[in-house]
């Protein structure tokens, strides 16, 4: 374990304002910092706990939407009935990742911040851009089961370990951003997170020294709200592919649709392909398979993990038609 200092934020703009030094983290539940600093990973040399900063509230919007703090737990945003009510597809997403302890300490800013679960990024003898640029992707050519079959490319084929950003991102979900000059800005999530390009180490839009004070979900969309994870084991596992759907139908034609997956690129991806194919045309299994092929017309799958492209496809279908039969 390398040395470093360690402070507890008063009040939020203390906690911008001491980040702002260089070397300074953010740490909150600590369910990814601390792992990636045993793991020399991660180096900071300053720690700043805002774990019991003001942020934990869920809060009621005018528009009916709601505000869920960044310091809210995952198992209370999953457990609230507001949530569970009005967004069950973020509820689902929530309890289906991790387990209730890591849940219990896992926070709404720390889990759409953590970082990809690649082995070769966690190995610090193998190659990887995202942890040191410039020293290539043992993924690619190496064993990549998990990896990224959407918006990769030679630089980076990891995948983003959120199931709660998958559903956020079905859900239109804006990030609220604390800057360390104290001005605010609101993000969509959907322009959130950066695909690898030329610098897979940059993986959101976050600025130095910015922090994460709350997400704003809007007024929930109409249709039946389901998400599913298919994954190696029944549970504590990270999704091979995970689909958060929402359908609404007018008689068994369907009206509106969203479509986000997880587990398969470098941020939560959300297909507009899908959602245009589905738009308007029957409720039918020919209508599912029409939107799988065109949300992974452009899927290029590694070697291990061609696998992924039909299971993705498997996966969107029998999620839509679970959805649109209950909306």
């Amino acid at each position: 374990m390398r040395p470093f200092t360690y402070e507890r934020a008063t009040d939020v703009r203390a906690a911008v304002a001491a980040v702002s030094r260089p070397g300074a983290k953010f740490i909150s539940g600590g369910t990814n910092l601390l792992d990636l600093m045993k793991l020399d990973i991660e180096h900071p040399s300053h720690l700043v706990d805002i774990s019991r900063l003001p942020l934990r509230d869920i809060e009621e919007l005018p528009d009916g939407g709601l505000r869920i703090g960044a310091q809210a737990a995952n198992s209370d945003v999953a457990a609230d009935a507001r949530v569970r009510t009005r967004y069950p597809l973020l509820s689902q997403a929530l309890v289906s990742g991790a387990s209730g302890q890591l849940r219990n300490k896992a926070s709404t800013g720390g889990n759409l911040l953590q970082r990809t679960r690649c082995p070769y990024f966690y190995d610090t003898a193998a190659g990887c851009n995202k942890r040191n640029p410039g020293s290539g992707c043992s993924a690619i050519g190496g064993f990549n089961r998990i990896h990224a079959i959407l918006g990769a490319n030679d630089s980076c084929i990891a995948t983003h370990p959120s199931d709660m950003a998958v559903a956020m991102t079905a859900l239109d979900a804006r990030i609220d951003l604390l800057d360390a000059d104290q001005s605010v800005r609101r993000v969509d999530i959907t322009d959130f997170y950066r695909l690898p390009g030329e610098t897979p180490h940059i993986e959101t839009v976050l600025r130095p020294g910015e922090m994460i004070t709350g997400v704003i979900l809007p007024p929930p969309p109409p249709g039946r709200q389901l998400y599913r994870k298919v994954r190696d084991r029944a549970s504590y596992e990270f999704a091979l592919v995970s689909v958060a759907a929402v359908v609404s139908t007018d008689q068994e034609t369907i009206s509106e649709a969203r479509v986000a997956f997880g587990g398969v690129a470098h941020k939560p991806w959300r297909s507009v392909e899908a959602e245009a194919a589905l738009t308007g045309r029957p409720a039918t299994m020919a209508t599912y398979r029409v939107a799988a092929d065109a949300a992974l017309r452009d899927a290029v799958g590694h070697g291990h993990n061609d696998f992924k492209i039909e299971l993705a496809r498997r996966t969107l279908c029998r999620t839509l038609a679970e959805a649109a039969q209950a909306s």
